[in-house]
């Protein structure tokens, strides 16, 4: 591979003009592709196979009235204290909401309380239901005006008026302020990483052209294959990171060739085809994590994953093509200005990272203080994960200034806490011999398990085979007394289906987000064995060992639990909530551990392969186990730590965006990498190095043979380059380190 990508390299850097043009003119077609292609669905959730899926199904197909996609809103009434919305003044008010509500752009209908059954017991709240001809995505600034204009109205005379529902969410701006951050902070890492405005401005040219040709294309295909908003954020923050890297990491190892005297062209081909190579791998570990998602078997996931894959994927090809095209523009103006003007010897000689240099004798000397302060440390941050909540976002976890919040919580307090989250039990009576009292059975069933606040009337379709009742919990939508409710309910299908014939299924949105946990957790088991078992097969490959993989794998394992703890500990328990901008800390979002989990451990496996690349390269070349360590942080430590501070950035910019599932996400891919970066690649990587020795490369020799050699390290380059005329044995010491 490295010849390979060897020879890629000097015809990119040859042919510079040409592929320069090449990818400027797909990222112009990629962006007038999206430019004209209609704007992205909405995110939407389903699960295929679960009960509150096929619930949804079967209302589609034969009660869409109660299945409606138009966008609704809820609107909240409570009288002035002492007053009653039954009292003249309260009805007046509330026909005025209800016909300003009704002449709205885009309004189907609207519900009147007092014909709808919607007031409190104690007559001080009631609530208008509106529903739109359109969904929530295609409701006009208009309509959204008209809706806010008709409440506002109505806040007169000491009434409140507030109002939930997706009609009222403003569209939010996704992107934009968080990448100008990363790319801020980028600019700036880089320039005090190479001491050159050519050398730092490659690698952000790069990652720009990269990621515009990623984004680009989701937007292009986004209402084909419906790709939400959402899906290309998360492609552009994992994409971002990773694009600056990898053309960090090649235009790092040009620099070195060049320090030792190569030409340009041969230094590009050189950078190419060694740190090259380890971009390639990288870049496949993250594909396979990303990729991986898919076994959940949640479209959403699934969609996530491969679209930040497809952009990670055309992230290294521009690495490996775009980014030596680019060192042939800059030629040795890629070096400071200072080392432009030095012999090659002393450029070499000055070129090393002393700090890492220091850093990794430090650790050989005192392995095992090292490793167990890591680990300690690590452990003790992880502790909180123990706690976690998982859920689903909706308006109770919305921040209490907001009107959503607001009317969740008059709600709760006028019609009972399980009035937020209702759950739709569907009956199929096509198998009952008679539908109406198959349905009355199923309500008398529901009521007399006695743990629900009310259940409705059984409500047909106009065909009479399919019924409809809501059962009201008598607790919160997140409270594990609700989520017992939905398993009792279920647990009496069985029995109604002999007895009556009819078939129920239990839905909701309360009751999705049970079957959305329960998928997450069932799933996380086989996607963890596929994930880790083929980066573990990818990296035996590149480090010709089983102990190195091994330590990769924990290593990961640590540094996301201690990141999971900390989600937990600032968006579930609101330690630091103010200082991250976490209006209403509640349950962590069901699908994060486990995307988490996929992007984490394809970039912590970019550190391991960058960093442990540069030892077994010394390694092979006849280096000691102990030098090789030494030599990996004398090469790669700075620019390792570098590549880390620069995807922290990135990610930490995402903080900020109004999305609560971004922000946690940024928070918690930040967190990761600081950890895996800094604790467990530069702190534990070592110190387990250094108590193995030589071990550390073992493979059994029966496995040497049957594994392909890909020549990461480029032995065989190094030979055909005439560098080496045959490969030395590595040196053995006695193994005192950790003594």
């Amino acid at each position: 591979m490295a010849t390979f990508l060897y020879r890629l390299g000097r015809r990119a850097f040859r042919r510079r003009g040409l592929v320069a043009l090449l990818w400027v003119a797909i990222l112009v077609g990629a962006g007038v592709a999206a430019s004209t292609a209609p704007a992205p669905p909405e995110d939407s959730f389903s699960m295929p196979g679960t009960e509150s899926q096929k619930a949804f199904d079967l209302l589609d197909e034969r009660f869409p009235a109660a299945s409606a996609e138009g966008a609704t809103a809820r609107v909240v009434i409570r009288a002035p204290d002492g007053g009653k919305i039954s009292d003249p003044a309260g009805k007046a008010k509330v026909e005025e909401l209800v016909t300003a509500l009704g002449d709205g752009p885009q309004v189907s209908s609207v519900a009147d309380p007092f014909e709808a059954d919607a007031v409190s017991e104690d007559g001080t709240t009631a609530y208008a239901s509106v529903t739109y001809k359109v969904n929530a995505m295609e409701l006009t600034d208009q309509a959204r005006d008209s809706l806010t204009a008709a409440t506002d109205g109505a806040r007169s005379d000491g009434f409140t008026v507030e109002t939930g529902g997706d009609a009222v969410m403003a569209e939010q701006e996704m992107g934009g302020t968080a990448e100008l951050i990363g790319i801020g902070v980028a600019a700036i890492v880089l320039l005090l990483t190479f001491g050159s405005l050519v050398a730092a401005g490659m690698p952000l040219l790069s990652a720009i052209i990269g990621v515009g040709i990623g984004i680009s294309a989701i937007g292009a295909l986004g209402s084909t294959l419906e790709l939400s908003a959402t899906t290309s954020t998360l492609a552009m923050m994992i994409g971002l990171a990773v694009a600056i890297d990898y053309a960090l990491f090649i235009v790092s190892r040009y620099r070195a060739e060049i320090a030792e005297g190569r030409s340009p062209e041969d230094a590009a081909g050189r950078a190419t085809g060694t740190a090259g190579s380890a971009v390639v791998f990288a870049g496949l570990t993250v594909i396979v994590a990303l990729a991986g998602l898919a076994v959940v078997n949640i479209p959403i996931l699934t969609k996530m994953g491969l679209a930040a894959a497809a952009t990670v994927g055309i992230a290294v090809l521009i690495a490996l093509t775009l980014t030596p095209a680019l060192l042939g523009f800059a030629g040795k103006k890629a070096l400071s200005r200072k080392d432009r003007k030095a012999p090659a010897g002393q450029r070499a000689a000055s070129a090393k990272p002393k700090l890492g240099t220091r850093w990794a004798q430090f650790v050989l000397r005192r392995p095992v203080t090292v490793l167990l302060t890591a680990v300690l440390g690590l452990g003790a941050i992880a502790v909180p994960a123990a706690s976690m909540e998982l859920g689903l976002p909706d308006e109770g976890s919305s921040a209490p200034e907001t009107t959503q919040r607001k009317a969740y919580d008059m709600l709760s307090e006028s019609f009972g806490a399980g009035f937020n989250g209702p759950l739709m039990v569907t009956i199929d009576t096509r198998g009952a011999d008679d539908a109406k009292a198959a349905a009355d059975t199923v309500g008398k069933e529901i009521t007399g398990l006695g743990e629900a606040a009310a259940v409705t009337p059984a409500n047909f379709n106009e065909a009479g085979d399919t019924a409809l009742l809501t059962v009201v919990p008598k607790t919160g939508p997140s409270e594990a007394d609700t989520e017992s409710l939905v398993k009792d309910i279920r647990s009496l299908s069985g029995d109604i289906k002999a007895e009556t014939g009819a078939t129920m299924l239990v839905t909701g949105a309360t009751a999705m987000t049970i079957d959305f946990s329960q998928t997450l957790d069932d799933a996380l088991i086989p996607y963890l064995a596929l994930v880790v078992g083929l980066a573990f097969l990818l990296l035996m490959l590149v480090f010709r060992s089983i102990l190195v993989p091994l330590k990769a794998a924990l290593g990961f394992l640590l540094s996301v639990a201690a990141a999971l703890g900390a989600v937990v500990a600032v968006f579930q328990w609101g330690w630091l909530a103010d200082l991250f901008g976490v209006a209403q800390p509640g349950p962590i979002m069901s699908m994060m551990p486990i995307f988490m989990i996929g992007v984490v451990f394809g970039l912590a496996m970019d550190y391991e392969v960058f960093l442990v690349t540069r030892m077994r390269e010394a390694y092979v070349h006849g280096a000691s186990a102990a030098e090789s360590v030494t030599t990996g942080f004398t090469h790669g430590g700075r620019v390792v730590a570098a590549a880390a501070i620069i995807m922290i950035s990135v990610f930490s910019g995402f903080i900020m965006e109004d999305d609560n599932m971004i922000k946690m996400m940024g928070f918690g891919l930040a967190i990761a990498v600081l950890f895996d970066a800094f604790v467990v690649r530069m702190a534990i990587v070592p110190a387990v190095l250094a108590l193995l020795g030589t071990k550390a490369w073992w493979l059994p020799k029966w496995l040497d043979r049957l594994l392909p050699n890909v020549d990461v390290e480029g032995e065989k380059l190094h030979k055909e380059l005439g560098d080496i005329t045959e490969p030395p044995a590595p040196a053995r010491e006695p193994e005192t380190a950790g003594v």
